[in-house]
Parts: structure tokens; C-alpha cells; sequence
């Protein structure tokens, strides 16, 4: 046991303890964490640490950019004032808290089987998810080959899921872990490699994979592993799989489609839109589906109820306040990471507190007023996914973030000047890759003219695609989406009149903004929606207020934006004279 502030390294039982709670942390992360941890007080070099952890494989340094994110996050260390892990700028890394020995973690619990409370709110509304897995290990005791593919996106709790999973198979069963990183030498079979390394680290099963013949192919693989199965039932746990080698996937099909009986249950996470292999990996599950022989399980963001239930088991209390629950829900649209980030960055702001007198979770202020309710974890994460683009891609995803979280492709061509036919391929590229992208259809515009249209799959990602643009950037697009609007919609303004505006007043052109305002109150007079149109005229003279004095009402705007509209009269509202500005 090693003991650092308030967590507990538990290298017997390999798992981290903070104030005696367990954490889930997979292997990989813990193993750099105890690394640091036993080498604490010193500079551990990139290269010493890739070679302690992958001996005989080949990584690219940026993996451990990764892992040092994910540490970093559940130590709630700040890299900028490090309590914990010192980042030393192109030479490594150093552990830079007192660390001692313990007999045990401060919690009875490691004493006790470790069960679902062993994860606390990690896993809630993932019951029934957690049931079937629980059913396909049952069956793969018997002696039935079982293929489990959970499927999702980032942050939706697929590791979390796993990791409770993983302590409930009781001692029959061989467990083998294993996980693909992005960064990684693309060395055939290495996932499965590395999970029958660390349970046979010389065993001829294992080491076939890390030296195979150069005749060796997927038939004499299956075999190693079914080898291991015979000698014990097997269960082969793989995350991430969509950064995995094609050699792996096809040996993952081969082990499904082999006739005869075998105690062997694999069950892997991947998000099936993201990675190098993408269309494989969504190929193979698709096949093996349609074939019987694996199970598809989708986890879905967390609805509103489950949501809560979350937040009560992460903050220990049985009510909360309803403004926080529909804040957060609000902010993380149900992805439990996303949502654990929120609270905790509410805690750190000050925001989220307990009240003095009754110990009450209480919210002080508004959270939406605070300057910045991104976490910057959550910001960061999202930004890894992000630079996995090219900048061609990136540069079309900030144009995408423009209009709203959903956009249609032509707008993103206006915003950037660019071909419509190769803006849209370059969307569609992204969204068969990716998994905050989605395509959600067509539409027709005047004239004939059809343009795809797509979503972000989380208003977080448009969010801060958005904010990583400078404002003049933002404010050209914002323009020139504008102008392309009155471009297509000529003759028929008053239907997009409302958006143009919108954009134009992003954009800081005021005057074009109240133009189209007046177009858009003209068109509620017309339809007799006498409430809407004194709200427009109200929003016109608050805008107007603020521009210098000219000839003519609020400056003469109405007659000079290209499209000869008729300046607004104060007879066109009839109840002007009781709206304020």
C-alpha cells in the first residue's frame, strides 16, 4: 500500500482508494501511476517510463499525454500547480507528493468482495447492461464462445461498466485485459498480446503473439488463444478497440466464426465512429450481429431520472436542488462524464456548496452566470478528439459551430467561402469517423438546391469549437452566412429574416441586424401577431439607441442595406406606445 494525501495506492489488488472510496482506473493508468508513485521524488524520463510499461513495443511518447490527462483528472490535479504529477517539458515526469507506506486503505471495504458499491454512481441505469454481461459470462462458463461489443460514445461510462463487470467474474474464470491506445506503433495482435502477457508472461500462448512467424496466421492464433481458454475459461477484456489493428480484428472474427465449444467470453468497448479503423471495426460488429454471434450493447446517455440518481450517489445526499439537476443535465445532455465534470467544476468555482446550518447541497448564485462552467478537463478532452483531425477538418468543424448545433453544409460553405460539393464530402468524412458529428438528412432550398444537414451529437462540442475561434474569425462567418441567406432567400427574406438578423448582430453589424428585424416585424404584422411584432420593435429601438445619430429615424436604417426595404413607421405598431425600450 502506498499512501499520498488522501488516496491509496492498492498495489495487490491493483486499484486507487481516495478517502475510502475505490476508483475505477484501467490498467494501463494504473500502471504509470504506481510507476510514478514507487519512483516518487525523481525525474521519470519519457523514454524510462515506455520502457518499463511496454518492453517490447514501440510507442509514441504523446500516449502518455493521454494517461496524464486521465490521472490527472481523477487526482484532481491542476498541471499548472501540480500537487501530485510534475510535468517536465520534453524530458518526462516527476511524482512530486510525500508518499508513505499503509497497512491498508482507510475504508473496511478492500477487506470485503468487491461488488457494484465498489464504483460508486459509476454505473446507474446501466442495469440492465450490467445484467446481460452478467448472462453472457454464464454462458460462456458453460463452454459457449460469447462475443460483447458495448458501443457508445466518450464519457457515456463503457470503461466504468467494464470495470464493474470485470470484479464480479468470480474465480473461474482467467481474466485477460488488454487496451488499444491511439499513439501506438500499429503492431499486429498487440492488445491481445499485451492481455495474455500479463497472465503468462513467458507462457508459448503469449509470446506467439509478440513474435510471430512469418507464416502465422489467424488459424494457428485462435489456437493459442483457445489454448488458454481449455486450460481455464477465459475472459478477454478489450477497450478501445476502434484504434486497433486490422490484424486484431480479424482475429476477433476468426474466433467468433471457429466451430466447437470453448469457455470464452470477449467483450470489448469501442466507439464505433471514431479511430483509425472505424469502417472495419463498424463492419465487423455489423457482420458478427447479423450472423449471431456476438451481442451489440449500445449505452446510451443517462435520462433525466438516472441523471439524478448519479449526482446523489457523487454528492451523498438524497435531495438536491432541482435548478442544479436541470443545469447539469442541461450542460451534459446525460453523458456521465461530462456531467461529473460540471459538478465538480461548480464545487471548485464556489458555486455548488453545503448550507452552514442544515449540510444541504445548496447552489449559490446563478451557475450560468459564472464566466467559465466548461471545465477546463472537459475542454481539454474534447480538445484531444478535435486534433486528431486534420486542420482542413478542424477548420470546417469551427465553420460547422457557427450556425447552431445543427447545421446544414451550405452554411458551413458560406461561412468559409469554400465549394459547397467539397465542403459537404469533408462533413460526410467526419461523420463516418467521428462520434460528436452525426448526418440528420437533407433539405431543399428555393431554387432546387439540396444541402445535407448534420448535428454535433453535444452542444459542448459546437461550444467550444466556437470559443477556440478569435472573435474577428467568428464575426467574418457570422457575415457571410448572413449575406448568403439573403442570397438564396431573394425575394422571400421575411421567411430567414430572423436568422439573418441574428447573424448579422454576431457579426457586430447593427445595422444590417435591425434591417431584417424590420422585415421579420413586418411579416408578424402581417399575420396579425401584434404581441411578436411590438417585441421586434422593441429589440429594433434598443439597437438603434446605440448607433450614432443621423438623418432619419435611428439613423435612416431601413433604406440602405441593399434590398430598398421601406423604413418602419411608428403607425406599423399599433402598440408601440406601451413597449419600452
Amino acid at each position: 500500500m502506498k499512501q499520498f494525501e488522501s488516496f491509496t495506492l492498492d498495489t495487490g489488488n491493483e486499484c486507487l482508494w481516495h478517502s475510502g472510496t475505490r476508483i475505477a482506473l484501467a490498467p494501463k493508468p494504473f500502471a504509470v501511476l504506481r510507476y510514478l508513485v514507487e519512483n516518487a521524488g525523481r525525474l521519470v524520463s519519457h523514454d524510462e517510463l515506455l520502457d518499463a510499461l511496454w518492453p517490447e513495443i514501440y510507442v509514441q511518447p504523446q500516449v502518455l499525454r493521454t494517461y496524464m490527462l486521465e490521472l490527472r483528472k481523477v487526482l484532481g490535479d491542476d498541471p499548472r500547480d501540480p500537487r501530485f504529477i510534475r510535468s517536465v517539458p520534453k524530458r518526462g515526469y516527476c511524482f512530486v507528493a510525500c508518499v508513505s507506506e499503509d497497512a491498508a486503505p482507510r475504508s473496511s471495504a478492500v477487506n470485503q468482495p468487491r461488488n457494484q458499491t465498489d464504483f460508486p454512481g459509476q454505473i446507474v441505469g446501466r442495469e440492465a447492461e450490467l445484467a446481460r454481461l452478467c448472462a453472457a459470462s454464464h454462458e460462456a462458463r458453460g463452454g459457449h464462445r460469447k462475443f460483447v461489443f458495448l458501443t457508445g460514445e466518450a464519457g457515456i461510462g463503457k470503461t466504468a461498466l467494464l470495470a464493474v463487470f470485470r470484479s464480479q467474474l468470480d474465480s473461474e474464470f482467467t481474466v485477460a485485459a488488454g487496451q488499444c491506445i491511439p499513439g501506438f506503433a500499429r503492431q499486429d495482435y498487440y492488445p491481445i498480446a499485451d492481455a495474455l502477457r500479463q497472465l503468462h508472461p513467458t507462457d508459448a500462448a503469449a509470446s506467439i503473439f509478440h513474435h510471430p512467424h512469418p507464416g502465422a496466421g489467424p488459424g494457428e492464433l485462435c489456437a493459442a488463444v483457445e489454448e488458454v481458454a481449455r486450460q481455464k475459461p477465459l475472459a478477454l477484456l478489450l477497450e478501445d478497440v476502434q484504434w486497433t489493428d486490422e490484424a486484431t480484428l480479424h482475429l476477433l472474427s476468426a474466433l467468433a466464426r471457429r466451430q466447437g465449444d470453448l469457455p470464452l467470453l470477449v467483450v470489448a468497448t469501442l466507439s464505433p465512429q471514431t479511430g483509425a479503423n472505424s469502417e472495419a471495426i463498424r463492419a465487423l460488429v455489423h457482420d458478427l450481429h447479423m450472423r449471431r454471434l456476438c451481442i451489440e450493447l449500445p449505452i446510451a446517455r443517462l435520462g433525466k431520472r438516472e441523471l439524478a440518481g448519479l449526482l446523489q450517489t457523487r454528492l451523498a445526499a438524497s435531495n438536491l436542488p432541482g435548478e442544479l439537476l436541470a443545469y447539469v443535465y442541461q450542460k451534459s445532455e446525460g453523458n456521465p462524464r461530462f456531467a461529473l465534470m460540471v459538478v465538480d467544476h461548480l464545487q471548485a468555482e464556489g458555486a455548488l456548496a453545503r448550507a452552514t446550518d442544515n449540510g444541504a447541497w445548496e447552489l449559490r448564485g446563478r451557475p450560468e452566470d459564472l464566466e467559465d462552467m466548461t471545465p477546463r478537463e472537459l475542454a481539454r478532452s474534447l480538445e484531444l478528439g478535435i486534433e486528431r483531425l486534420s486542420d482542413r477538418e478542424q477548420r470546417v468543424l469551427e465553420a460547422a459551430s457557427i450556425p447552431a448545433v445543427a447545421f446544414p453544409a451550405w452554411m458551413v460553405a458560406a461561412a468559409l467561402d469554400e465549394d459547397l460539393v467539397a465542403t459537404e464530402e469533408i462533413c460526410d468524412s467526419i461523420a463516418r469517423r467521428m462520434t460528436f458529428v452525426q448526418r440528420a438528412g437533407e433539405e431543399e432550398l428555393p431554387g432546387g438546391m439540396r444541402s445535407a444537414f448534420y448535428a454535433f451529437s453535444h452542444a459542448l462540442y459546437r461550444e467550444m469549437l466556437y470559443q477556440r475561434q478569435s472573435p474577428a474569425r467568428r464575426a467574418l462567418r457570422h457575415a457571410r452566412i448572413a449575406r448568403r441567406l439573403r442570397e438564396i432567400f431573394r425575394g422571400r427574406e421575411s421567411l430567414i429574416a430572423l436568422d439573418a438578423a441574428a447573424h448579422y448582430e454576431a457579426a457586430g453589424d447593427s445595422k444590417e441586424s435591425i434591417a431584417m428585424l424590420r422585415v421579420a416585424a413586418r411579416r408578424a404584422m402581417e399575420l396579425r401577431a401584434y404581441g411578436e411584432a411590438a417585441e421586434l420593435e422593441a429589440r429594433i429601438a434598443r439597437m438603434g439607441a446605440n448607433l450614432p445619430a443621423t438623418n432619419g429615424r435611428n439613423g435612416g436604417i431601413g433604406g440602405n442595406d441593399g434590398l430598398a426595404w421601406p423604413a418602419a413607421k411608428d403607425t406599423d405598431f399599433p402598440y408601440s406606445t406601451h413597449v419600452k425600450a
